[in-house]
């Protein structure tokens, strides 16, 4: 090479900088946003697996088909589930290039934004403060005592002797 070509400004590297650089090998993206037409159509396929995990009164109309990649498609369908407000079944289907053969990959439950979920999961050693272990010693303290106290009155209390006859007064 010259040092003319290294220079900044030439042709060469313009249109390097012009051209993006190839995609690596994976999913194209021209097939990511539209799904598989015959997996797309596939809903009565989905929502019959879905009833083979729960009552068909649990699942609510289709809301959704979503194209997860080449031939994989995500059907989503509201749930009736009581406790699961805002939840959404899912099935995922597959088929082979060319084939009319449609494969379940998974199925199950899945949240939404509008779902409840239960709060962040917190370790024991940060969800417990000084002053709760200072009020559970004092409680265990408190019990014990008082199983002590109530030893010793009913030993007191009980008029028979060791062998478990009645003492004559």
């Amino acid at each position: 090479m010259t040092p003319d070509s290294e220079q900044p400004g030439t042709p060469v590297q313009e249109q390097a900088a012009r051209t993006p650089p190839k995609r690596k090998a994976g999913v194209p993206v021209w097939r990511t946003g539209k799904p598989d037409a015959f997996l797309a159509a596939a809903v009565d396929t989905a929502r019959t697996v879905v009833e083979g995990i729960t009552p068909a009164a649990t699942i609510g109309p289709h809301l959704a088909a979503k194209s997860e990649g080449d031939r994989l498609v995500t059907h989503l369908f509201e749930s009736r589930l009581p406790g699961y407000a805002g939840w959404q079944w899912y099935a995922v289907l597959t088929r082979n290039s060319r084939s009319k053969v449609v494969t379940v990959n998974e199925l199950g439950l899945l949240p939404s934004e509008d779902s409840i979920l239960a709060p962040e999961w917190v370790p024991w050693a940060e969800r417990v403060r000084p002053e709760d272990q200072q009020q559970e010693s004092e409680a265990d303290s408190q019990v014990t005592a008082a199983a002590e106290t109530e030893g010793h009155a009913t030993a007191a209390d009980d008029p028979t002797d060791d062998a478990g006859t009645q003492a004559e007064a």
